[in-house]
């Protein structure tokens, strides 16, 4: 199957984050996670998760919490700059920030590689690979705009952790699933976690088709 590079940062939204690990690994894909100090502490804050360790038991920790056992998932180090990805000559099918905090959309926008998630950024960028950031910051300053434009230009997608409510969400997995789904179309795979418009079946009845 495809690999896919998963980057977690110090923004609130650690649930969308688990919900793309999971589906990406329940469809046997490849997944190198990167996920920043100040993303670990956000998983602390929001899942009350606290891995510890060396890599290879860290990893252990995140392949047991995600439920997921098929060998599929590697924990690169942050600061790992001979890792895999850090190069162009590896080949991966696309990269997610998720969440993706506005101090790391700025550096990807500015091309700064200070850690390994930026420079698997700038790999995808380079290379034209589909690369999706989730933000959640709110509301947005100027500078957070200018950021968002830039990468856009550059290439990348811009995709704010913004759950729709047409289709009747009942909990708050429910929520969490319609991002997630999102971010997985636009990383190019398929999946069922949330109910997609067909169309407003009342619409007719009530003339708005005009």
């Amino acid at each position: 199957m495809s690999t896919y590079v998963i980057g977690i940062t110090g923004a609130s939204g650690a649930p969308y984050a688990r919900r793309v690990l999971q589906a990406l690994l329940e469809e046997d894909h490849h997944v190198k996670l990167i996920v920043s100090p100040a993303g670990d502490r956000v998983l602390n804050i929001e899942l009350g998760l606290r891995f510890s360790g060396a890599l290879a038991a860290r990893q252990e920790q995140w392949v047991e919490y995600l439920g997921v056992d098929r060998g599929g998932l590697e924990l690169l180090g942050h600061r790992d700059f001979a890792a895999s990805i850090a190069s162009g000559s590896y080949a991966f099918e696309a990269m997610a920030v998720v969440p993706c905090s506005m101090g790391t959309l700025a550096r990807i926008a500015s091309g700064v590689s200070t850690n390994l998630i930026e420079r698997g950024a700038d790999v995808a960028l380079k290379e034209r690979r589909p690369l999706v950031l989730v933000p959640r910051e709110t509301p947005l300053n100027r500078i957070h705009l200018k950021n968002m434009l830039a990468v856009h230009e550059a290439g990348a997608e811009v995709l704010p952790a913004m759950p729709g409510f047409y289709h009747h969400p009942r909990t708050v997995d429910d929520l969490v699933d319609t991002v997630a789904g999102r971010i997985l179309d636009r990383l190019g795979v398929e999946n069922a976690l949330f109910k997609r418009w067909q169309g407003d079946p009342l619409a007719e009845l009530a003339g708005l088709e005009d």
